[in-house]
C-alpha cells in the first residue's frame, strides 16, 4: 500500500492502535529526570503488571508512535516518555497517546534554543497538563515544585513530596553516596534504598513509589524493585575504580541539571572531589551566559580539581586560566595521567560532548 507521507501515516496508525486499548496510559515529560523516572516507574510496575514501556530514549515524533504500536493484548499499563525541544511537540504527542495519567518531572533550562527561552519551555511542557484537562484525566505532581503546583492547581491531581502530600516522603538521615528516602503512610516509615546518587533523584524515586501505591502495590514489593534498579546509559551511574568513586552522568546536561549535579558533588562525604564538566548543547543565544554562570557556580565549592571540556567553555576557561580541553579525548589523556586516591569524581556533560569517553 502506498501512502503520501510515511511519518504521518505512522503517527495516525499509532493513534488508532492506542484507541483499541482501555488501559491506564501514563505519559511523562520534563526537562530533567524523565528517563530516570520512567525507568524507576517501569521497574516498580513490572514487578506486578505487564507494562508496555518506552525503550531507552525513543521519546520523539518517531519513537512515541513506535512505542504505542508495541502495545499488545495482555498489557495492563502503558508508560510513554515524551521528549520535546519546541512548543507544540508535546501537544501533538498527546493526540496519539491520549494519556490517562500525566506527569511533568520538572521544568528547567533545557532546549532553550528550540523553545526560545524558559517561558517557552514552560509553555511547551505544560501542553501535557492542557491535554489532561481537556480529557478530565489525572496528573501526578511534585508537591515540592512551586511552579508545577501552580500550573496544576486547577487539575485533578495527586501530589507526592515532602510536605502536605497524598504520598509523603522524607530524606533518610546520614550521608551516603547512594540515595535513601523514607515513604511515610499512616505514620509508618518504610526505608527505600536505591542505587542512585544525588538529592535530585529524591523526586524521581518518590514518583515511582507513589505510582506503585496508586496501583495498589505493597510497599515492600515497591522497595525491593527500587533497590534492584541499576542505572545505565551514563545516567547517575556510580562506578568504583580502586579507591575512587566516579559519578558518570554524561547522557545529557543543561544548566538546571548541571547545578544539581555540582551541588550533589559538594555534599558528598569525601574530602577530595573532582568536577569534570562538558559543554551543554541547544542553549542558543543563552549559551555563553549560561556556561559562564555554571563556572561561577562551581567555583564556590573549591573542588580539588575543576576541569572544563568542550568549545562552549573555551573562551571563559582560557580567560580565567582554568583547566580546559577542547575534546573529551584530550580530557581522557589528562585523567589517565592523574593519581587520584580516595576521590569522588563527577563526569557530566551533554551527549554531544561525549564525556563518557574520559573513563573508557
Amino acid at each position: 500500500m502506498l501512502v503520501e507521507n510515511c511519518l504521518e501515516t505512522l503517527q495516525a496508525l499509532a493513534q488508532y492502535h492506542r484507541e483499541q486499548y482501555n488501559i491506564p496510559v501514563i505519559a511523562i515529560t520534563g526537562s530533567n529526570g524523565k528517563t530516570t523516572s520512567k525507568e524507576l516507574i517501569n521497574a516498580v510496575l513490572t514487578s506486578q503488571y505487564k507494562v508496555c514501556c518506552t525503550q531507552g530514549n525513543l521519546n520523539n515524533h518517531i519513537g512515541v508512535p513506535l512505542t504505542l504500536l508495541r502495545m499488545k493484548k495482555g498489557d495492563e499499563i502503558a508508560l510513554i516518555e515524551m521528549g520535546a525541544n519546541h512548543c507544540g511537540e508535546i501537544e501533538s504527542y498527546c493526540r496519539w497517546v491520549q494519556p490517562t495519567i500525566g506527569i511533568i518531572s520538572n521544568i528547567g533550562k533545557a532546549h532553550l534554543e528550540g523553545f526560545g527561552g524558559i517561558e517557552g519551555v514552560i509553555r511547551g511542557k505544560t501542553e501535557l497538563y492542557k491535554s489532561i484537562e481537556q480529557r478530565n484525566q489525572l496528573v501526578f505532581v511534585n508537591g515540592d515544585d512551586p511552579l508545577l503546583m501552580d500550573k496544576s492547581n486547577h487539575l485533578k491531581r495527586l501530589v507526592y513530596g515532602s510536605k502536605q502530600a497524598d504520598f509523603l516522603f522524607e530524606m533518610a538521615e546520614g550521608k551516603s553516596e547512594l540515595l535513601r528516602i523514607y515513604h511515610i503512610e499512616h505514620g509508618v516509615k518504610t526505608l527505600i534504598k536505591s542505587q542512585l546518587t544525588g538529592d535530585y533523584n529524591f523526586s524521581n524515586i518518590a514518583l515511582a513509589v507513589s505510582l506503585g501505591r496508586y496501583f495498589k502495590m505493597d510497599i515492600a514489593q515497591i522497595a525491593t524493585a527500587i533497590a534492584a534498579y541499576t542505572p545505565t546509559n551514563s545516567r547517575s551511574q556510580i562506578i568504583k575504580k580502586g579507591r575512587n568513586t566516579i559519578i558518570l552522568d554524561a547522557y545529557n546536561a543543561n544548566p538546571s541539571s548541571m547545578e544539581e549535579a555540582l551541588k550533589n558533588l559538594a555534599a558528598m562525604p569525601q574530602e577530595n572531589k573532582v568536577a569534570m564538566i562538558g559543554g551543554m548543547k541547544e542553549l542558543g543565544n543563552e549559551s555563553a551566559f549560561e556556561h559562564r554562570r555554571i563556572i561561577k557556580f562551581a567555583q564556590q565549592f573549591h573542588f580539588s580539581n575543576f576541569v572544563l571540556v568542550g568549545m562552549e567553555f573555551k573562551e571563559a576557561a582560557l580567560e580565567l586560566g582554568l583547566i580546559y580541553f577542547e575534546t573529551s579525548d584530550l580530557a581522557k589523556t589528562w585523567f589517565q595521567e592523574q593519581s587520584f586516591e580516595n576521590t569522588v569524581i563527577l563526569i557530566k556533560g551533554s551527549r554531544g560532548t561525549r564525556m563518557e569517553k574520559v573513563i573508557e
